[in-house]
């Protein structure tokens, strides 16, 4: 079974048991699937890969408006997105803990002979396809940083 045919049983079950907060947040994840699969010149449906790929996208919008929200000081807010992004997290891969971060970009200077910040583009195009999914660009981009500097 396909990651959007998951979804939308999921969303099923969430509605018989009148879970909103999780039917809701699947709602709004299958239309953005939707609006990306009618993006350009014809429809196509997407795979798995680009079907995590916008789950990714849409729990990266929760964890920053959780954080806007904080900085504003609605807590009751921030707990609701949090709330999404839990649903969210339950269809993407483990993330990479720092330390396996780290040993990726470790391994990745060590192949390239890095030394300095002019080199965290080449860093980063070996590194970027291994965490994909796995790890936020701005994770990665702070691990590559610390070990460039």
């Amino acid at each position: 079974m396909s990651i959007k045919e998951t979804l939308r049983t999921d969303l099923t079950t969430a509605m018989k048991s009148r879970d909103q907060v999780s039917a809701a947040t699947l709602r709004m994840t299958l239309a953005s699937i939707s609006n990306q699969e009618v993006a350009g010149d014809a429809h196509r449906d997407l795979s798995d890969d680009e079907v995590l790929a916008v789950i990714t996208k849409e729990a990266k919008k929760r964890r920053e408006a959780a954080a806007a929200y904080d900085d504003a000081n609605r807590p009751e807010l921030a707990a609701s997105e949090r709330a999404e992004l839990a649903v969210l997290e339950g269809y993407l891969p483990a993330q990479l803990s720092d330390e396996d971060i780290d040993a990726l970009v470790a391994t990745a200077v060590e192949q390239l002979g890095a030394n300095n910040m002019s080199a965290m583009g080449a860093v980063m195009k070996i590194v970027q396809p291994q965490t994909a999914g796995r790890a936020e660009g701005g994770r990665v981009a702070a691990a590559v940083r610390r070990a460039l500097a």
